[in-house]
């Protein structure tokens, strides 16, 4: 848990707010997603490895990224995204909930989100009640009660450790 977590308010929201959307979505009544974004740098994670020849790695100078907003299905675990190389803005989850609207679910949509400023303007909150979609705000220094944490974390170690795999093989 993050260091500056309220565990009291947490536990409230998980028992308050989480937990029942989830129960309804388990029962089949609702459509719960977790959306966060993630940033991939296209740029070498440089480490320390024993080698019995010394290797140098060229490196591209500059730092492009790739990001990539999504929307995790709490039951299905099917994952919605938008992604682009410049940033995530209001714009980005607009086109995110246009495309979870487009599901025709037929059923109550909940999203749960952190408190990025661009997920929480005018734009979004007016979007999001024309599309009839529920947004839930975590609370704050919560990244524990957000699921799509756990996939962007497994990406980023699999593409790692890929990438050392790779270096490894080509030497």
């Amino acid at each position: 848990m993050p260091a500056k977590a309220d565990p009291e308010k947490q536990a409230q929201y998980l028992k308050e707010t989480l937990q029942p959307r989830l129960d309804e979505a388990k029962a089949g009544i609702r459509a719960v997603f977790f959306v966060d974004a993630a940033h991939f740098v296209l740029a070498p994670f440089l480490g320390f490895l024993w080698s019995v020849t010394r290797l140098f790695i060229r490196a591209p100078a500059g730092r492009q990224r790739f990001n990539v907003l999504g929307a995790l299905n709490a039951i299905t675990h099917e994952l919605i995204s938008v992604a682009n190389g410049s940033y995530i803005t209001a714009q980005e989850v607009c086109e995110l909930l246009h495309l979870l609207a487009a599901q025709k679910l037929e059923m109550p949509i909940t999203l749960f989100l952190d408190n990025a400023r661009y997920q929480k303007c005018a734009l979004v909150m007016s979007t999001a009640e024309l599309l009839q979609i529920e947004l839930c705000f975590l609370p704050t220094y919560s990244p524990n009660l957000n699921l799509i944490e756990r996939l962007w974390r497994f990406v980023k170690k699999g593409v790692l450790i890929l990438g050392i795999l790779l270096q490894l093989h080509t030497v």
